[in-house]
């Protein structure tokens, strides 16, 4: 089976220009930003050199892209998709942004379950909502699970909508079915409106199963709004390019028609490409995270069993509770100017992530040990 993350080299990623290998000094490690170290997929780097080659360079056009998303999310999730209903954005957050004000006024209030992807306060604040925090339930030795008791009165208590982060992110979640349809009874006896960020969602690991919370047969999911992207689980990121799903109920008049317009062609050129023909590769790298996760539990387990880590159920992220070392609110800082290895800080997603910090797997596996070990040296 193809492994996208055997046989990196530092020295060579080190001639990457992205902002994981250029933000730091040459002696900090980064294993922060959610971007992978990962070759890119055969299917993607052809389709994106034939374009340089044919001149094809001009502005967007969605081409073949809903087609090719709609036949993935049917392949992949059972989750049927009319391929004239996506609609294309330059990424995630603009689709999430769009939705949300089709859904919610200025000061109405927007649930989240905390901790979870920074992004989503600021574009709550940009927009004018009322943030209001939902912690998932934590146990050291479990991690996170939904809280709907939390949830079902923070419902009740008047909100508007729901930012439905679906696989969860940095609390490595794949909700299960029985979950999801929970959130929408709830939001259908509260009127709260569900707009959900899948973009996560291909990176299940082996054997757990994504449900998209629009393929669940309810009155909230017709009405709800999902954004959907290749760039996450190909690694394109800095293509542009992402698709707005509205269920088949939801109203869609609002929207700005030039919401295409702001997306990238090679985005949608190697997405198209990734849906289609990337599914070997995105099934090798699914395999790789798994042990990947493997890997940093046995390594936390032996050196520094203090650390509470649980491997994700999905996504390539884990979120590491320092807590019982007494590092403060932010671990991250101390193990970069200590350990000169660079996490996402704990606080960055909400007060619930006080004393954790976010770690990217998606490395090779001597990478991660080298983070370990840096990590290990900071504390000890």
């Amino acid at each position: 089976m193809i492994d996208p993350l055997a046989g990196l080299t530092l020295s060579r990623l080190r001639e990457r220009t992205s902002v994981k290998w250029r933000l730091y000094p040459a002696d900090v490690l980064p294993v922060f930003v959610a971007e992978m170290d990962a070759e890119l997929a055969p299917p993607v780097a052809r389709a994106l050199s034939a374009a340089v080659e044919r001149g094809d360079t001009g502005y967007p056009h969605p081409g073949r892209l809903p087609e090719a998303f709609a036949a993935f999310a049917e392949r992949r999730y059972g989750w049927r998709v009319d391929p004239g209903a996506p609609v294309l954005v330059a990424d995630v957050m603009t689709g999430l942004s769009a939705a949300l004000e089709q859904v919610s006024g200025p000061g109405d209030a927007v649930v989240i379950s905390t901790p979870v992807y920074p992004p989503f306060y600021r574009a709550l604040r940009d927009l004018g909502r009322r943030i209001v925090s939902s912690p998932l339930d934590y146990d050291k030795s479990r991690g996170f699970r939904l809280d709907l008791d939390r949830l079902e009165a923070d419902f009740a208590a008047g909100a508007s909508a729901y930012l439905l982060c679906n696989p969860h992110n940095p609390a490595g979640l794949a909700f299960s079915e029985a979950e999801l349809l929970a959130v929408a009874a709830l939001a259908e006896r509260y009127g709260v409106r569900v707009v959900a960020d899948e973009i996560h969602a291909p990176l299940t690991m082996p054997g757990v199963p994504h449900v998209p919370f629009a393929s669940l047969d309810t009155e909230a999911s017709a009405v709800s709004f999902t954004a959907v992207s290749a760039s996450k689980a190909w690694n394109l990121a800095g293509l542009k390019a992402a698709l707005l799903v509205p269920g088949p109920g939801a109203d869609v008049s609002g929207l700005d028609p030039e919401l295409p317009d702001h997306a990238g062609l090679f985005g949608v050129l190697g997405s198209v490409a990734a849906f289609e023909e990337g599914g070997e590769w995105l099934d090798g790298l699914r395999e790789s995270l798994l042990r990947n996760g493997a890997l940093v539990a046995r390594l936390l387990g032996e050196r520094l069993p203090e650390v509470g880590f649980v491997a994700p159920a999905a996504t390539y992220l884990s979120f590491l509770d320092f807590r019982d070392l007494g590092l403060g609110a932010d671990p991250a800082e101390v193990l970069l100017e200590r350990g000169r290895v660079a996490l996402v800080p704990g606080p960055h997603f909400g007060v619930e992530g006080e004393g954790f910090a976010r770690l990217n797997l998606a490395t090779s596996p001597e990478v991660l040990a080298e983070a370990v070990d840096r990590i290990v040296k900071a504390v000890s």
